[in-house]
């Protein structure tokens, strides 16, 4: 169990609040010893976080002595400058003005909210606090909202315990005491385990990379690997900090909060599957597309289409019909499309130059099943056929009464012909060295590689059906020794 400190600059600071032989102030930090813990939790209320200041070093000495610390020194400099965390600002401004112009307050030109641990004081605004408190996880936050065309984040600072009203003074204490329940939260297993790994699922996600039996076997493998692994949802980012790696089990996207959560968990020092750079890379077909080109890599015939082009002969000429369409950011058969004739060219580019100024066209070449291998660490893991789903040209055929997969079959890495399983490497080994599915195709005795995905299906019954439980071990064997070694 953690036990949790509050650091405060003077004790004049914790007047309004209930005594407590946890909160210690400055001077006395300094000299503090922690009784030994799992994790010792630092909350840093000092007036100002200003470099060198108090609460400054309060954090820094934090971080030195291997406490767990909020706010981070990495929060305290990216808070220091506007130019540094306006880049993070920008970003929330669009969901910003969709909630708060549902609000039913009058708001006028500008206001200005309160939030303490995420927390603010009016329920309508629950969300932006929570938001805001995801990226920038300090105690308390004064921001400020202006209205010119939008809503925007006009300013962002750091607030003190002594400066609170007595409203304030209510929400604070309610918050730190929600704060520190899910701190102080039940023990999440009897036995010791030497690392805890959260696994990052979307409960509501239609199709998600692994169904909930393969999830059972992950936890399972990981106890098996001296790893306590439990699952977690996106509202559980703050809490990050608390597991040593991070497993994302959800279709990722750069647009997506996947993408913050592995970029928040890397920057924290976690070991994390799938990464942000391998996001990055997979997550847009046109820089796979590029990247596979780079490394002389086998790959249908692909031509980038852009608005304003004549887009009939160039099509025709280096591709021909039918050809494929593809939205840069698309997943699962979706935002692929296929086009017959030049007509059907024109009219479906036409739709998808609203959302993404390029799109890829590429020649269409039918296969009864494609080949996915798994690949974890530039390693082979599992080689699997997926069959086109019936009567279609793709696996998965979405309608309106759902979506519809062929069916698969797990043949195992030493049963698959060599040259798909070394063409996979190669490709997954050009994006890095995480855990990738590789989709290929093999016709007329060559092997092309579709794409690379960052997270690929890992699903009871399906990639699981030769090695079985080796498999899970596998993949947390491969968490144990990257924990092992950082």
């Amino acid at each position: 169990m953690a036990n949790v400190y509050a650091v405060i600059e003077d004790k004049s600071d914790w007047g309004p609040y209930y005594p407590s032989s946890t909160v210690v102030n400055f001077g006395d930090y300094l000299e503090f010893k922690a009784p030994q813990a799992k994790q010792n939790i630092v909350i840093n209320l000092c007036r100002n976080y200003k470099y060198l200041s108090k609460g400054y070093y309060t954090s820094l000495l934090a971080e030195a002595r291997g406490h767990k610390v909020i706010p981070s020194v990495k929060a305290i400099n990216d808070l220091s400058r506007k130019a540094i965390y306006g880049i993070q600002t920008d970003e929330l401004d669009e969901a910003f003005d969709k909630l708060l112009k549902k609000s039913k307050q009058k708001l006028g030109t500008g206001f200005s909210l309160t939030i303490c641990f995420g927390q603010t004081a009016e329920e309508e605004f629950s969300d932006i606090g929570r938001k805001i408190f995801e990226a920038f996880p300090f105690p308390i936050l004064n921001v400020t909202f202006e209205f010119s065309s939008s809503w925007h984040l006009a300013s962002i600072k750091s607030g003190s315990i002594k400066n609170l009203s007595d409203k304030e003074e209510d929400l604070f204490a309610a918050s730190l005491e929600k704060f520190n329940a899910r701190v102080w939260r039940k023990p999440r297993s009897k036995k010791t385990f030497k690392y805890d790994l959260a696994i990052l699922v979307n409960p509501d996600e239609q199709m998600p990379p692994s169904n909930k039996r393969a999830l059972d076997n992950f936890r399972k493998a990981a106890k098996r690997y001296n790893i306590f692994a439990e699952t977690i949802t996106k509202k559980e980012y703050s809490r990050l900090g608390e597991y040593d790696a991070l497993f994302i089990r959800e279709t990722t996207a750069i647009n997506h909060y996947t993408y913050a959560f592995s970029r928040k968990a890397e920057s924290e020092g976690l070991v994390v599957i799938d990464d942000p750079t391998s996001i990055l890379r997979c997550a847009n077909k046109v820089f796979l597309h590029e990247t596979l080109l780079a490394s002389k890599l086998k790959t249908p015939k692909t031509i980038l289409l852009h608005a304003g082009q004549d887009l009939n002969s160039e099509l025709t000429t280096q591709l021909g019909f039918p050809a494929v369409l593809k939205i840069p950011d698309g997943s699962f058969s979706k935002g692929v499309y296929l086009v017959k004739d030049e007509k059907e060219l024109v009219e479906r580019c036409k739709e998808l130059f609203q959302n993404s100024v390029l799109v890829l066209a590429q020649e269409f070449m039918y296969t009864p099943y494609d080949w996915r291998v798994g690949v974890l660490n530039k390693k082979p893991l599992f080689v699997c056929q997926y069959f086109m789903s019936k009567g279609h040209w793709q696996i998965y055929r979405h309608g309106n009464k759902g979506t519809k997969s062929g069916d698969s079959q797990d043949i195992g890495v030493h049963k698959a012909p060599k040259k798909i399983v070394k063409a996979a490497v190669n490709a997954a080994s050009s994006i890095g060295d995480g855990l990738y599915g590789v989709d290929l195709k093999e016709k007329d005795g060559q092997v092309y590689v579709i794409e690379v995905n960052d997270n690929p299906n890992v699903d009871a019954g399906v990639e699981d059906a030769f090695l079985g439980e080796a498999l899970y071990d596998r993949i947390m064997e491969e968490f144990y020794r990257r924990l092992d070694s950082r």
